[in-house]
């Protein structure tokens, strides 16, 4: 059942994210980095991210020692599904770099908050989550390029 759970969590939070992704004119508009990767790139990064922290989910949820653990588990996994679809929402939908700058600091904490938390019970877990804290970590210097690049929005 946790696996169910996990999995169809991921999938609603990948689905809202790839819903407010528009790569139209506007984003095709915005100065770039040299250094960003290719955009074809960016979904099966994303898709791998979704895995490992679906994956990472269910065993924490194994290794949880109590239930107010689990309910601790449970809200910082929603707060950073919550937190990657509003960065997808400020970026790209709403077309604010400027404000999608300032909350990727809060989905980077959100997911060095989960590998803290689960590293306590649950270490593969943990390092499962390592991939996307350094994708998000990466998506933060280039949100903060295309911001510098672009400026004002």
């Amino acid at each position: 059942m946790p696996a169910l759970v996990a999995g169809a969590a991921t999938t609603v939070v990948a689905m809202a994210g790839a819903q407010l992704t528009n790569l139209g004119p506007w984003y095709a508009a915005l100065e770039k980095p040299d250094w960003q990767p290719p955009d074809w790139l960016f979904p099966p990064a994303w898709t791998v991210i979704f895995i490992l922290t679906a994956i990472a989910g269910v065993l924490a949820w194994r290794r949880a020692p109590d239930g107010a653990t689990r309910v601790r588990l449970i809200g910082l996994f929603t707060l950073n599904g919550l937190l990657n679809i509003a960065w997808s929402a400020l970026f790209f939908y709403l077309q604010r770099p400027d404000f999608a700058v300032v909350e990727v600091v809060f989905l980077w904490l959100s997911v060095l908050a989960l590998i803290v938390f689960t590293a306590r019970f649950a270490i593969v877990a943990s390092l499962l989550l390592v991939p996307y804290l350094a994708w998000v970590s990466f998506a933060a210097a280039l949100n903060l390029t295309v911001f510098q690049l672009n400026a004002p929005f």
